[in-house]
């Protein structure tokens, strides 16, 4: 496969044929746990139902054992931004709000989504800080599909628009340091993808580009720590996080978001590619 000379690797069509089989099967993983969340329920439960899901369906789990990484998926709760490892003892009670972040590698392609969900009853307030970063989410990745299919679309465009919907939506902090990245034959290539930043810079989004895009925002100060545990990233003010994350590819007639059951046709319309059914 190519790569262009910023390193950047591209994939043809049928690659990311590929990598939407493993897309598909990191959704169901991630559907499993959305049913599964409920007061009561632990971490290590949610992480045992994503795992089994992962290898009914032939693939493995991209984060267990990823430098070091104990477990198939990251569960990160309340204050808990990103990385969050699944612990029996972590026990969800009603009004959480906990983000899932799932990977799997199948036929040697990963796919790598989140979503954030409310447990039982929850505040509307933390709720709607998940939509605006879905909604980001969303944006980012429709101005990929323009960029692509005008030519002229860099790689800061999805960090332009994903900051000014969350400007727009109220005062949540937009956290620096970590964001999306390329994925393919690796689950993290480059490029690095930062959620806000001034449009029109880096490198130019073209066909065979396959990224990752993930808003983390939280309710309070965007500054964050890592735990002693050398993963778990919490919020300084200990204030609500919310994470969401979709793997997308571009194509020569428009975007594929592999981890999406309907390829991103609901929320993007006709930027999605023909090749989605």
């Amino acid at each position: 496969m190519a790569r262009q000379d910023s390193g950047i690797q591209l994939k043809t069509p049928e690659q990311i044929e590929k990598m939407r089989a493993a897309g598909l099967v990191v959704h169901a993983a991630l559907e499993a746990m959305r049913e599964a969340v409920a007061p009561g329920v632990s971490t290590a439960d949610l992480d045992a139902i994503a795992e089994k899901v992962i290898r009914d369906h032939g693939a493995i789990p991209s984060f267990k054992g990823y430098h070091g990484f104990p477990a198939s998926i990251c569960a990160s709760n309340n204050e808990q931004v990103v990385h969050g490892i699944p612990n029996p003892e972590q026990i969800l009670v009603e009004g959480d709000l906990i983000s899932l972040d799932c990977g799997a590698i199948l036929n040697d392609w990963h796919g790598d989504s989140a979503i954030t969900v409310g447990v039982g009853e929850t505040d509307p307030a933390l709720l709607r800080m998940a939509e605006v970063a879905e909604d980001a989410m969303w944006a980012g990745i429709a101005a990929a599909a323009r960029g692509v299919a005008n030519g002229r679309g860099r790689l800061t465009d999805i960090s332009f628009n994903i900051e000014k919907v969350i400007r727009k939506a109220g005062r949540y902090g937009i956290v620096d340091g970590y964001g999306g990245h390329g994925i393919g034959t690796e689950m993290h290539q480059e490029p690095h993808v930062l959620n806000h930043g001034k449009p029109g810079r880096g490198p130019r989004l073209v066909p065979g580009m396959a990224l990752a895009i993930e808003p983390m925002i939280t309710m309070g100060s965007p500054r964050t720590l890592e735990l002693s545990d050398g993963w778990t990233v919490v919020t300084r003010d200990g204030s609500r996080a919310a994470h969401v994350e979709h793997t997308m590819a571009l194509l020569e007639d428009g975007v594929w978001v592999t981890t999406a059951l309907d390829g991103g046709r609901a929320r993007l319309g006709d930027l999605v590619t023909a090749r989605q059914p």
